[in-house]
């Protein structure tokens, strides 16, 4: 090889992989980053067609550089997979720019940059705070979690305590996925869907002739959870009566179907979950003290999402990319603008209005980052109103939800902090402080 070129000696000193292609799609340069990256040396590139060389997942149908070059519009930051040398599949985030001389369009270059430790390490913090489908990293629900295999393995009866939309359900389902009965069925029960007679029929089935219409057998929830674990979810809206036939099965272990008058033993595991205050309720003498003190052998109190704000980012990429997925669009991440608004929001509906919220902003956002304008009307409105001093600070301190902010922010912009600092429109050097201050760095 030749002395090198002094454009050559810049490129090269690039971290980021760099090459260039005429108008006929030949590469005409390849520094030594994208040589790394690729696997593929700068002669096998030179003179190659970029799409020969690269085998990313757009060649053949959405290249950026083509459109590039055709409408004369950069392109930047855009999330595409290349094969290496070795077949490998790695993520890269590439921009583009046309290349002119005095004829016009002469070819074309593209920058792009490895994000595979970004996406190792990102998978690795990810599943630091995610434990069978639960993603948090609040002390409270980690506490949780490291009991969560204890409990698993007994089979006393727990009782879930926690707000509509705090995940009652899916700490039922890790409860029985961890359990020693996870082979067998998991049936859940909305205990307040439905009014009684139809509950205790849903419940514990019927025998022929039970009452009118009932001309055959029906197995009750009880008998299909057998040897598996059931959930009676919202169990404090249950009558008085029918508190006391659960009780039998709680201290009995049996039940009988309607119209039956030989009982079924209930192989099952009882968990129980509510919206409700269930010590309150008794003391009310809405709730029966027997069947609550059968049902209270275990607690688990969930806290509410807005106790919880630092899970506010980790869940939005979870329903972010469980969207993506779902509707095939490509959208990386919320503004830092949209991402206020959520923090400042107090989650009535909690972890399910949070999914609700993410799905509305897919279903307007055209481009790859969901913007307040993509956001409820009356959730941005409110934000507004409510400025940024008014963030409530309940379980959580204020500064685990600027640390949140912060972080993400720093994600959407691959750790840059000139352009973090402008998009959270504060200095350079208040974000350096900040971030050393909730440790980020």
């Amino acid at each position: 090889m030749g002395k090198k070129s002094k454009t050559e000696i810049i490129l090269d000193s690039i971290a980021d992989g760099v090459f260039t292609v005429d108008d006929k799609w030949n590469i005409t340069s390849f520094n030594r980053a994208a040589e790394k990256i690729t696997g593929v040396s700068r002669d096998q590139a030179i003179g190659q067609k970029c799409f020969d060389v690269f085998r990313a997942d757009i060649c053949q149908s959405n290249c950026a550089l083509r459109k590039t070059m055709a409408n004369n519009i950069p392109l930047v930051d855009q999330r595409i997979n290349i094969l290496d040398s070795d077949g490998v599949v790695k993520p890269v985030s590439i921009s583009t720019a046309v290349l002119r001389d005095e004829q016009g369009c002469s070819g074309g270059v593209e920058t792009f940059r490895d994000l595979s430790v970004v996406d190792q390490l990102r998978r690795e913090i990810n599943s630091s705070y995610t434990f069978h489908d639960i993603i948090s990293k609040n002390e409270e629900i980690k506490r949780i979690f490291n009991i969560m295999p204890d409990i698993a393995a007994s089979d006393a009866t727990v009782l879930i305590e926690g707000a509509s939309g705090t995940g009652k359900e899916l700490f039922a389902r890790a409860i029985h996925n961890l359990s020693p009965r996870k082979n067998k069925k998991f049936v859940a029960v909305n205990c307040g869907a439905l009014p009684d007679t139809l509950l205790e029929s849903e419940l514990f089935g019927y025998v022929r002739g039970a009452f009118t219409g009932a001309d055959k057998d029906k197995p009750g929830r009880f008998h299909l959870a057998r040897g598996g674990t059931i959930l009676l979810d919202e169990i404090g809206d249950i009558s008085p009566a029918l508190q006391v036939k659960l009780l039998r099965v709680l201290q009995e272990k049996e039940f009988e179907p309607l119209g039956s008058v030989s009982p079924i033993k209930a192989d099952v595991r009882i968990i129980a979950a509510t919206n409700k205050n269930l010590a309150s309720q008794v003391s009310k003498e809405i709730f029966r003290e027997d069947l609550f003190y059968r049902l209270n052998v275990i607690k688990i109190s969930l806290p509410p999402l807005a106790g919880r704000r630092e899970d506010i980012p980790l869940l939005v990429d979870h329903f972010i990319q469980r969207f993506n997925a779902r509707t095939g669009k490509q959208i990386r991440a919320l503004s830092p603008e949209a991402m206020s608004c959520l923090m400042r929001h107090n989650f009535p509906g909690n972890v399910r209005e949070l999914e609700n919220i993410i799905e509305h902003g897919f279903v307007l956002c055209r481009d790859d980052i969901i913007t307040p304008a993509h956001l409820p009307p009356d959730l941005v409105d409110f934000s507004q109103a409510e400025g940024q001093d008014a963030l409530p600070v309940q379980d959580n301190p204020l500064s685990a939800s600027e640390a949140a902010l912060i972080r993400h922010t720093l994600k959407i912009h691959d750790g840059n902090r000139s352009k973090t600092a402008a998009a959270l429109k504060i200095h350079k050097t208040t974000l350096w402080r900040k971030m050393k201050k909730y440790h980020i760095i």
